[in-house]
């Protein structure tokens, strides 16, 4: 999904990423608002994770969508 697409449906994407990523904030989620890097590096920093895995994780949650 494009970053223009996520930002469009940001609303919409925040209760699926807290199902997928129940450790991301709300604040996280404010603060990504659509920013696909920004939410790469809380998944990594929440879940202590590498960022390629978490960069990944993300692809496949698209992928989903």
């Amino acid at each position: 999904m494009n970053e223009d697409k996520i930002k469009g449906q940001w609303k919409q994407l925040t209760g699926k990423l807290k199902a997928k990523w129940g450790k991301l904030t709300d604040d996280d989620l404010a603060v990504a608002e659509g920013n696909r890097d920004y939410l790469v590096g809380r998944i990594q920093e929440r879940y202590g994770i590498a960022r390629d895995e978490a960069e990944r994780q993300l692809k496949d949650f698209d992928s989903e969508l």
